[in-house]
């Protein structure tokens, strides 16, 4: 799950934060070197920073902040206990990314009569960028498997460097517990940094490439169905990438993959094997990244960063809600363009929807635990659920937990397709949600 530790305040001032996060983007600073040598060990950084995001992952579950019986299974050595407020922070933006994508996959947030919804079939696509050791894919079919609540079926694809794919399935591989999830069996690449199966693929694949002209005409990603329902999400992915790189990714989706009728093909478009006319799917994103880099908290955490190797490339544009707002209605997603930060999320409460669609999370199956949550697929904690979380371990820096949340924010957005899958109802249930945004 692509998204970085939040840091604890008290590390600035003793020196660099900890960040962790499964960004996968290009080398961090390309101005300060150019040698295939640097850009190498660039990105190794930003890769290695996978395993720290699984670490507090871990931390997380531990301590019965969120439920992840696969959690532990992508953590090397033993865990660590993380601050208690990069524990919430890690809750809330899971919680976040979680009830969005409940409200994609499931048709009950259109009707609350499941049986005879229109959309029940309807199957859907998630694309997970710079997925690294995400487990969502894992915890979303255990909760398909208990039908609590139904899901509509879905294919699920993740993309990230080799290196990363490679550890991924070869733990994969080696437990029954994830393998016996994956319906219909799958098959690994020679190299071991590819998986495939009629529902999951993990694909071994350097994100530039799609921002490179020169490649996008040769690339497949085996297993993508533009006819479907697609959801694209990036947790802390492209905001390692220059600007420019980082847009280009998107529109390698948004104007090439699953490009309108109605939109002029492109110069790759007209060299590649795929029709030009193909009618795709109605498209959505969701970003989770940093925020307002100019204040003195934003400063110290991008300057403590950069001692790390690591530079937020996309941070100087999008570093508002507004200029998140504004990325998405450039890239074409005319539906929703809502934003909403970490601390905003904690405090709001849910929507009154929320109750009748779900009281668990995803990778739950039920049951009387202390990681049930009281409310269920929405974007606000809400009083009960604070209170829940309240008692796992005592948060007194509430003001350093207001300066970290507030710079952190989730967006989404999304927009029709040309193909007929009553798109109205594909996405009720994100436009159910109050909205905060232009």
């Amino acid at each position: 799950m692509a998204a970085p530790q939040i840091p604890n305040l008290n590390t600035f001032r003793r020196g660099a934060p900890r960040l962790s996060g499964r960004g996968h983007g290009g080398p961090s600073d390309p101005s300060s070197s150019s040698t295939p040598e640097d850009h190498s060990a660039k990105d190794r950084i930003v890769q290695q920073t996978d395993q720290d995001a699984s670490i507090s992952r871990l931390s997380a579950v531990e301590l019965g902040y969120l439920d992840d019986p696969f959690a532990g299974l992508f953590v090397s050595g033993p865990g660590q206990r993380r601050f208690p407020i990069i524990n919430r922070g890690t809750y809330v933006r899971t919680s976040a990314i979680d009830a969005l994508v409940l409200r994609f996959l499931s048709p009950s947030t259109a009707s609350p009569t499941f049986a005879t919804h229109p959309n029940r079939g309807t199957r859907k696509q998630i694309i997970s960028l710079g997925a690294g050791s995400d487990t969502r894919f894992f915890r979303l079919r255990l909760q398909q498997q208990h039908a609590s609540p139904s899901l509509s079926p879905f294919i699920y694809h993740e993309l990230d460097f080799p290196s990363n794919t490679h550890q991924k399935t070869t733990t994969i591989t080696r437990s029954p517990a994830l393998t016996s999830l994956i319906p219909g069996g799958y098959t690994v690449s020679g190299d071991g940094t590819s998986l495939s199966s009629g529902t999951y693929y993990i694909h071994a694949l350097d994100l530039r490439d799609l921002a490179d002209p020169s490649k996008v005409s040769t690339l497949e990603l085996k297993g993508v169905d533009t006819s479907i329902p697609t959801l694209l999400i990036s947790e802390c992915c492209l905001i390692y990438l220059p600007p420019h790189q980082a847009d280009a990714v998107v529109d390698y989706f948004t104007k090439h993959l699953f490009r309108l009728s109605s939109h002029p093909p492109s110069p790759s478009d007209l060299s590649s094997t795929s029709s030009p006319l193909q009618r795709t799917a109605s498209l959505a994103l969701i970003l989770y990244e940093p925020l307002n880099p100019h204040d003195p908290f934003g400063k110290t955490m991008v300057r403590n960063l950069a001692q790390r190797g690591i530079v937020l490339q996309t941070l100087q544009k999008y570093g508002s809600k507004e200029a998140q707002v504004e990325r998405l209605r450039d890239h074409g997603f005319s539906g929703g363009r809502e934003v909403r930060t970490v601390d905003e999320m904690w405090e709001a409460e849910p929507d009154a929807e929320a109750n009748v669609i779900l009281n668990v999370g995803i990778g739950q199956a039920g049951g009387d635990r202390k990681t049930k949550r009281s409310e269920g697929f929405t974007l606000g904690i809400g009083e009960k659920e604070r209170e829940r979380v309240g008692t796992l371990e005592m948060v007194d820096e509430v003001e350093e937990w207001r300066l970290l949340a507030g710079h952190y924010c989730v967006a989404w957005g999304w927009r029709d397709g040309d193909v007929n899958t009553q798109d109205e109802d594909i996405w009720q249930g994100w436009k159910g949600l109050p909205r905060t945004a232009g």
